[in-house]
């Protein structure tokens, strides 16, 4: 999957589901077919996790084209290579590391470098990339995003830390692309799977609403 094809898989789901805990294969599995089955298809393994590049890995056997499956929490060069050999669909990571970036670009992947200040924005815009990972906004709240983005809406940013339901549908319609959540929408592994679907539902109909006007009416 090259630049262009991940990061329209991106904004299109509107939401990044990230994994981060216990989620080996044989878990994540059973997740990614729950999110798929209610419209988010876009999923997060992140390198801090348990077999996070097998589950990867695993998600793109069983679900192909039907899914964006990537790598996040990638930190440095030596990392990203690792996880550019197991082919991902895109990279993400909570910081700007210009050789990560530059070795993403170079295998035509998409790479979405972790940025907080304006500074960090132009920076990493300036280096190329498509899509910026703004974490942790959760931390700072709306109205730094809408602060930080007003000089800045040339650029696509993906909100992240802190995400909800609630906080997705404000960062949405503040501009933002899409959300990447993982603790709210996943948990650690041991989430009931109904709540998965659940609060996945909920995400799928508030991103439609956002992007339609229509309200959705599903609530958890």
């Amino acid at each position: 999957m090259d630049t262009q094809t991940g990061y329209d898989y991106v904004v299109r789901c509107g939401v990044m589901a990230g994994m981060r805990g216990h989620f080996p294969p044989e878990v994540a599995l059973k997740v990614a077919r729950v999110l798929v089955e209610e419209g988010i298809n876009v999923f997060e393994f992140t390198l801090n996790s348990e077999q996070a590049i097998e589950a990867m890995q695993a998600a793109k056997s069983e679900f192909g084209a039907e899914v964006c499956a990537g790598m996040g929490t990638v930190l440095h060069a030596e990392t990203a290579q690792r996880v550019l050999d197991a082919e991902p669909d895109f990279i993400v990571s909570p910081a700007f590391n210009r050789a990560v970036v530059t070795l993403a670009q170079e295998a035509d992947i998409l790479i979405g470098p972790g940025v907080i200040t304006p500074t960090e924005c132009v920076e990493a815009w300036a280096t190329g990339v498509k899509l910026l990972k703004i974490f942790p906004i959760g931390a700072l709240g709306l109205d730094y995003f809408k602060a930080v983005r007003a000089p800045l809406d040339h650029m696509q940013f993906m909100c992240s830390g802190g995400m909800n339901s609630d906080t997705i549908k404000q960062y949405l319609r503040a501009g933002a692309v899409a959300c990447n959540t993982a603790t709210w929408l996943t948990g650690d592994g041991t989430l009931s799977l109904e709540t998965v679907r659940q609060r996945a539902r909920t995400l799928r109909g508030v991103v439609d609403e956002v992007r339609t006007g229509e309200k959705s009416g599903i609530t958890i």
